[in-house]
Protein backbone atom coordinates (compact mmCIF):
# COMPACT_ATOMS: atom_id res chain seq x y z
CA UNK A 1 0.00 0.00 0.00
CA UNK A 2 1.01 3.65 -1.08
CA UNK A 3 2.05 5.57 2.20
CA UNK A 4 0.96 9.23 1.84
CA UNK A 5 3.07 11.69 1.16
CA UNK A 6 1.85 14.84 3.40
CA UNK A 7 2.96 18.63 2.84
CA UNK A 8 1.95 21.95 1.71
CA UNK A 9 4.26 24.36 0.36
CA UNK A 10 5.12 28.34 -0.27
CA UNK A 11 7.36 31.06 0.67
CA UNK A 12 4.54 32.77 2.12
CA UNK A 13 5.29 30.20 5.12
CA UNK A 14 8.42 31.93 6.39
CA UNK A 15 6.25 34.69 7.72
CA UNK A 16 3.95 31.57 9.75
CA UNK A 17 7.64 30.66 11.11
CA UNK A 18 8.19 33.88 12.82
CA UNK A 19 5.12 33.76 14.91
CA UNK A 20 5.43 30.39 15.56
CA UNK A 21 8.66 30.81 17.08
CA UNK A 22 7.47 32.49 19.97
CA UNK A 23 4.14 30.28 20.14
CA UNK A 24 4.00 27.57 22.71
CA UNK A 25 1.64 24.62 22.64
CA UNK A 26 0.16 23.43 25.80
CA UNK A 27 1.18 20.62 27.27
CA UNK A 28 -1.23 17.66 27.51
CA UNK A 29 -2.19 18.22 31.08
CA UNK A 30 -4.67 21.15 30.69
CA UNK A 31 -3.14 24.67 32.17
CA UNK A 32 0.54 23.32 32.14
CA UNK A 33 3.11 25.72 30.34
CA UNK A 34 5.83 24.59 28.94
CA UNK A 35 9.43 25.08 30.31
CA UNK A 36 11.13 28.26 29.97
CA UNK A 37 7.39 29.90 29.32
CA UNK A 38 6.44 32.72 30.85
CA UNK A 39 2.96 33.54 31.91
CA UNK A 40 2.21 34.81 27.97
CA UNK A 41 4.04 31.86 26.26
CA UNK A 42 6.55 33.70 24.76
CA UNK A 43 9.79 32.39 25.78
CA UNK A 44 11.33 29.58 23.72
CA UNK A 45 14.50 28.09 25.21
CA UNK A 46 16.26 24.82 26.16
CA UNK A 47 15.08 23.16 29.23
CA UNK A 48 15.88 19.46 31.77
CA UNK A 49 13.10 17.38 31.73
CA UNK A 50 12.90 14.61 34.92
CA UNK A 51 10.90 11.85 34.02
CA UNK A 52 8.19 11.56 36.60
CA UNK A 53 8.71 9.43 39.47
CA UNK A 54 12.40 8.95 38.48
CA UNK A 55 15.51 10.73 38.90
CA UNK A 56 16.80 10.54 35.32
CA UNK A 57 16.91 13.70 33.03
CA UNK A 58 17.78 14.59 29.79
CA UNK A 59 18.09 17.87 28.12
CA UNK A 60 15.80 19.19 25.32
CA UNK A 61 17.94 21.91 23.33
CA UNK A 62 15.56 24.84 21.26
CA UNK A 63 16.06 24.92 17.72
CA UNK A 64 14.57 27.91 16.29
CA UNK A 65 12.20 27.67 13.07
CA UNK A 66 13.36 28.36 9.64
CA UNK A 67 14.01 27.26 5.86
CA UNK A 68 17.02 25.31 4.33
CA UNK A 69 18.29 23.09 1.34
CA UNK A 70 17.05 19.02 2.18
CA UNK A 71 19.57 16.86 -0.08
CA UNK A 72 22.61 16.85 -0.99
CA UNK A 73 24.41 17.88 -4.69
CA UNK A 74 25.38 15.51 -7.20
CA UNK A 75 28.84 16.84 -6.79
CA UNK A 76 28.71 15.79 -3.06
CA UNK A 77 31.47 12.95 -2.15
CA UNK A 78 29.75 9.79 -1.41
CA UNK A 79 26.60 11.27 -2.20
CA UNK A 80 23.75 8.60 -2.69
CA UNK A 81 20.84 8.90 -5.34
CA UNK A 82 18.30 8.80 -3.04
CA UNK A 83 19.67 11.84 -1.43
CA UNK A 84 18.00 14.18 -4.26
CA UNK A 85 16.71 16.21 -5.75
CA UNK A 86 17.69 18.59 -3.56
CA UNK A 87 14.50 21.08 -2.27
CA UNK A 88 13.97 23.59 -0.34
CA UNK A 89 12.18 23.17 3.46
CA UNK A 90 10.72 25.26 5.46
CA UNK A 91 10.88 23.92 9.29
CA UNK A 92 8.61 24.80 12.38
CA UNK A 93 10.55 25.68 15.60
CA UNK A 94 10.89 22.57 18.08
CA UNK A 95 13.20 20.64 20.94
CA UNK A 96 15.53 17.95 20.68
CA UNK A 97 17.04 15.63 22.71
CA UNK A 98 20.42 17.13 23.17
CA UNK A 99 21.87 13.81 23.28
CA UNK A 100 20.30 10.22 22.00
CA UNK A 101 18.10 8.54 24.55
CA UNK A 102 19.34 6.29 27.21
CA UNK A 103 19.17 3.02 28.36
CA UNK A 104 18.67 5.19 31.51
CA UNK A 105 15.56 6.40 30.49
CA UNK A 106 14.09 3.57 28.22
CA UNK A 107 14.77 1.07 30.82
CA UNK A 108 12.21 3.22 32.87
CA UNK A 109 9.91 2.73 30.50
CA UNK A 110 10.28 -1.06 29.37
CA UNK A 111 11.45 -2.75 32.85
CA UNK A 112 9.83 -0.04 35.61
CA UNK A 113 6.12 -1.98 35.35
CA UNK A 114 7.86 -5.30 35.95
CA UNK A 115 9.42 -4.04 39.04
CA UNK A 116 6.00 -2.30 40.40
CA UNK A 117 4.36 -5.74 39.85
CA UNK A 118 6.58 -7.58 41.94
CA UNK A 119 6.37 -4.56 44.82
CA UNK A 120 4.18 -5.34 48.07
CA UNK A 121 3.42 -1.57 47.93
CA UNK A 122 2.41 -0.31 44.64
CA UNK A 123 3.38 3.74 44.48
CA UNK A 124 0.49 6.30 43.80
CA UNK A 125 0.22 7.35 40.82
CA UNK A 126 -0.82 10.42 38.66
CA UNK A 127 -3.71 10.29 36.13
CA UNK A 128 -0.80 10.79 33.67
CA UNK A 129 1.48 8.20 34.70
CA UNK A 130 -1.70 5.89 35.13
CA UNK A 131 -2.20 6.16 31.40
CA UNK A 132 1.35 5.80 30.30
CA UNK A 133 1.28 2.58 32.31
CA UNK A 134 -1.58 1.38 29.61
CA UNK A 135 0.98 2.12 27.05
CA UNK A 136 2.31 -1.17 25.37
CA UNK A 137 5.63 -2.53 26.14
CA UNK A 138 8.26 -4.76 24.77
CA UNK A 139 8.46 -8.20 25.78
CA UNK A 140 11.55 -9.47 27.08
CA UNK A 141 14.65 -10.12 24.34
CA UNK A 142 16.12 -13.79 24.15
CA UNK A 143 19.78 -12.71 24.94
CA UNK A 144 21.29 -9.77 25.72
CA UNK A 145 19.54 -6.42 24.52
CA UNK A 146 23.24 -4.23 25.07
CA UNK A 147 24.71 -7.03 23.01
CA UNK A 148 27.44 -6.30 25.38
CA UNK A 149 28.34 -2.38 24.30
CA UNK A 150 27.12 -0.89 27.72
CA UNK A 151 24.43 0.62 29.67
CA UNK A 152 24.51 3.53 31.83
CA UNK A 153 24.46 6.70 30.24
CA UNK A 154 25.05 4.59 26.97
CA UNK A 155 22.21 4.95 23.49
CA UNK A 156 19.53 2.23 23.56
CA UNK A 157 20.51 -0.01 20.60
CA UNK A 158 18.60 -2.97 19.31
CA UNK A 159 15.27 -1.55 19.39
CA UNK A 160 12.56 -1.24 16.13
CA UNK A 161 11.16 1.22 14.78
CA UNK A 162 7.61 0.40 16.69
CA UNK A 163 9.27 0.46 20.06
CA UNK A 164 10.90 3.96 19.54
CA UNK A 165 7.79 5.21 18.71
CA UNK A 166 5.90 3.49 21.91
CA UNK A 167 8.46 4.91 23.89
CA UNK A 168 7.70 8.58 22.52
CA UNK A 169 3.67 7.88 23.29
CA UNK A 170 4.67 6.50 26.88
CA UNK A 171 6.88 9.56 27.64
CA UNK A 172 4.58 12.10 26.35
CA UNK A 173 2.00 10.73 28.60
CA UNK A 174 4.26 10.59 31.56
CA UNK A 175 4.98 14.07 31.24
CA UNK A 176 2.12 15.71 29.93
CA UNK A 177 4.57 16.94 26.87
CA UNK A 178 4.55 15.75 23.46
CA UNK A 179 7.19 13.83 22.28
CA UNK A 180 8.18 11.85 18.96
CA UNK A 181 10.46 11.21 16.73
CA UNK A 182 12.11 13.77 14.39
CA UNK A 183 10.92 13.87 10.85
CA UNK A 184 13.53 13.31 8.47
CA UNK A 185 13.31 17.03 7.23
CA UNK A 186 13.59 18.26 11.02
CA UNK A 187 16.89 15.92 12.06
CA UNK A 188 18.57 17.11 8.76
CA UNK A 189 17.74 20.71 9.62
CA UNK A 190 19.05 20.34 12.97
CA UNK A 191 22.05 18.45 12.57
CA UNK A 192 22.86 21.17 9.82
CA UNK A 193 22.74 23.64 12.33
CA UNK A 194 22.44 26.06 9.25
CA UNK A 195 25.43 24.88 7.68
CA UNK A 196 25.49 23.43 3.98
CA UNK A 197 28.31 21.62 3.54
CA UNK A 198 28.30 17.66 3.76
CA UNK A 199 29.29 17.98 7.24
CA UNK A 200 28.81 20.83 9.91
CA UNK A 201 32.23 21.71 9.87
CA UNK A 202 32.66 21.86 6.67
CA UNK A 203 33.55 19.64 3.38
CA UNK A 204 36.69 17.68 4.98
CA UNK A 205 35.85 14.58 7.18
CA UNK A 206 39.09 14.87 9.40
CA UNK A 207 37.74 16.71 11.96
CA UNK A 208 34.92 13.67 12.67
CA UNK A 209 37.40 12.68 15.55
CA UNK A 210 36.33 15.50 17.66
CA UNK A 211 32.54 15.19 17.17
CA UNK A 212 31.76 11.58 16.16
CA UNK A 213 32.07 8.00 17.42
CA UNK A 214 32.60 5.90 13.72
CA UNK A 215 34.60 3.10 12.66
CA UNK A 216 38.04 4.71 12.64
CA UNK A 217 37.33 5.51 16.24
CA UNK A 218 34.94 3.47 18.08
CA UNK A 219 36.41 0.10 18.39
CA UNK A 220 33.45 -1.45 17.58
CA UNK A 221 30.90 0.00 20.46
CA UNK A 222 28.62 2.38 21.19
CA UNK A 223 30.07 4.85 24.07
CA UNK A 224 28.57 7.10 26.26
CA UNK A 225 26.71 10.28 24.90
CA UNK A 226 27.76 13.30 24.93
CA UNK A 227 31.62 12.93 25.32
CA UNK A 228 32.40 14.41 21.87
CA UNK A 229 31.96 17.87 20.43
CA UNK A 230 28.70 19.65 20.01
CA UNK A 231 27.23 20.82 16.66
CA UNK A 232 26.37 23.92 16.25
CA UNK A 233 23.29 24.37 17.91
CA UNK A 234 24.12 21.95 20.93
CA UNK A 235 23.66 18.71 19.68
CA UNK A 236 25.75 15.72 20.58
CA UNK A 237 26.43 12.79 18.77
CA UNK A 238 24.11 13.90 16.23
CA UNK A 239 26.44 11.77 13.85
CA UNK A 240 28.05 8.53 14.44
CA UNK A 241 27.33 6.37 17.94
CA UNK A 242 24.03 5.29 16.91
CA UNK A 243 21.95 6.05 13.79
CA UNK A 244 18.60 7.33 14.80
CA UNK A 245 15.53 6.58 13.60
CA UNK A 246 13.67 9.06 12.19
CA UNK A 247 9.51 9.59 12.19
CA UNK A 248 9.40 8.73 8.36
CA UNK A 249 9.11 5.39 6.11
CA UNK A 250 11.71 5.48 4.24
CA UNK A 251 11.31 6.05 -0.02
CA UNK A 252 14.03 6.16 -2.00
CA UNK A 253 12.37 8.52 -4.48
CA UNK A 254 10.64 10.24 -1.07
CA UNK A 255 12.27 13.95 -2.93
CA UNK A 256 11.26 13.08 -6.54
CA UNK A 257 8.11 14.90 -5.53
CA UNK A 258 8.51 18.15 -3.90
CA UNK A 259 8.91 21.77 -5.99
CA UNK A 260 12.52 22.67 -6.02
CA UNK A 261 11.36 26.87 -6.45
CA UNK A 262 9.62 27.45 -2.76
CA UNK A 263 9.87 25.40 0.57
CA UNK A 264 7.35 22.24 1.59
CA UNK A 265 6.69 23.16 4.93
CA UNK A 266 7.30 20.19 7.64
CA UNK A 267 7.46 17.43 4.94
CA UNK A 268 6.96 13.81 6.15
CA UNK A 269 6.30 10.08 5.01
CA UNK A 270 3.90 9.23 7.26
CA UNK A 271 4.38 5.40 8.32
CA UNK A 272 1.72 2.56 7.97
CA UNK A 273 1.55 -0.65 9.55
CA UNK A 274 4.69 -2.40 7.76
CA UNK A 275 7.50 -3.32 10.25
CA UNK A 276 10.17 -2.18 6.61
CA UNK A 277 11.37 0.32 5.77
CA UNK A 278 11.84 3.49 8.02
CA UNK A 279 14.66 6.14 7.92
CA UNK A 280 17.43 5.96 10.18
CA UNK A 281 19.90 9.02 10.13
CA UNK A 282 23.26 10.30 10.97
CA UNK A 283 25.61 6.97 10.62
CA UNK A 284 26.99 5.49 13.60
CA UNK A 285 30.09 3.24 15.67
CA UNK A 286 30.50 1.27 12.77
CA UNK A 287 30.10 3.39 9.58
CA UNK A 288 32.69 4.98 7.32
CA UNK A 289 32.43 8.77 7.14
CA UNK A 290 30.13 8.89 3.98
CA UNK A 291 27.66 7.65 6.52
CA UNK A 292 27.55 10.50 8.76
CA UNK A 293 26.71 13.28 6.27
CA UNK A 294 23.93 15.53 6.96
CA UNK A 295 22.29 14.78 4.13
CA UNK A 296 22.92 10.81 3.91
CA UNK A 297 19.83 8.67 4.58
CA UNK A 298 19.22 4.88 5.49
CA UNK A 299 16.31 2.56 5.06
CA UNK A 300 15.79 -0.05 7.36
CA UNK A 301 15.19 -3.54 6.66
CA UNK A 302 14.19 -7.40 7.24
CA UNK A 303 18.34 -8.25 7.50
CA UNK A 304 18.06 -6.60 10.78
CA UNK A 305 15.66 -8.95 12.43
CA UNK A 306 17.14 -12.83 10.43
CA UNK A 307 18.69 -14.12 13.69
CA UNK A 308 15.74 -13.84 15.24
CA UNK A 309 14.95 -17.22 16.12
CA UNK A 310 10.76 -15.99 17.14
CA UNK A 311 7.61 -16.93 15.13
CA UNK A 312 6.50 -14.30 14.44
CA UNK A 313 9.54 -12.04 14.62
CA UNK A 314 9.50 -9.60 17.35
CA UNK A 315 8.01 -5.92 17.06
CA UNK A 316 10.33 -5.01 19.78
CA UNK A 317 13.79 -5.75 19.44
CA UNK A 318 16.58 -5.98 16.21
CA UNK A 319 18.75 -8.96 16.46
CA UNK A 320 20.82 -7.59 13.77
CA UNK A 321 20.84 -3.95 14.06
CA UNK A 322 23.26 -2.78 17.03
CA UNK A 323 24.29 0.08 15.35
CA UNK A 324 20.60 2.02 15.70
CA UNK A 325 18.69 3.75 18.94
CA UNK A 326 16.96 7.34 18.27
CA UNK A 327 16.78 10.55 19.81
CA UNK A 328 13.44 12.40 20.96
CA UNK A 329 11.86 15.79 19.89
CA UNK A 330 8.97 18.06 21.10
CA UNK A 331 7.50 20.00 18.56
CA UNK A 332 6.62 23.85 19.51
CA UNK A 333 3.20 23.35 17.72
CA UNK A 334 2.52 20.14 16.48
CA UNK A 335 1.57 19.82 12.31
CA UNK A 336 -1.73 18.61 11.65
CA UNK A 337 -1.23 15.64 10.52
CA UNK A 338 1.10 14.63 12.95
CA UNK A 339 -1.22 15.00 15.93
CA UNK A 340 -1.64 12.05 18.02
CA UNK A 341 0.07 10.00 15.96
CA UNK A 342 1.35 6.65 17.08
CA UNK A 343 2.36 3.23 15.66
CA UNK A 344 0.13 0.88 13.00
CA UNK A 345 2.93 -1.91 13.81
CA UNK A 346 1.55 -5.51 15.16
CA UNK A 347 2.38 -9.06 15.49
CA UNK A 348 0.71 -9.60 12.23
CA UNK A 349 2.08 -6.68 10.05
CA UNK A 350 4.45 -7.45 7.42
Amino acid sequence: MRRPLQYAAGWFLLAALTAACVKIEPSISEGAAAPGANATGLEFKSYTETIPGSTVKFDMVAIPGGTFVMGSPESEGGRAADEGPQHPVAIRPFWMGKCEVTWDEYDLYWKKQEEEAEAKEKPKKSPNEEAADAVSRPTPPYADETFGHGRESHPVICITHHAAMEYCRWLSLKTGKVHRLPTEAEWEYAARAGTKTPYFFGSDPKPLDDYAWYAANSEDLTHEVGKKKPNPWGLYDIYGNVAEWCLNAYSKDAYAGFPLDKPTLAPVLIPNADRFPHVARGGSWADKPNRLRSASRRGSDKAWIKRDPQRPQSIWWLTDAEFVGFRIVRPVQEQENLKGIRSLTTRESK
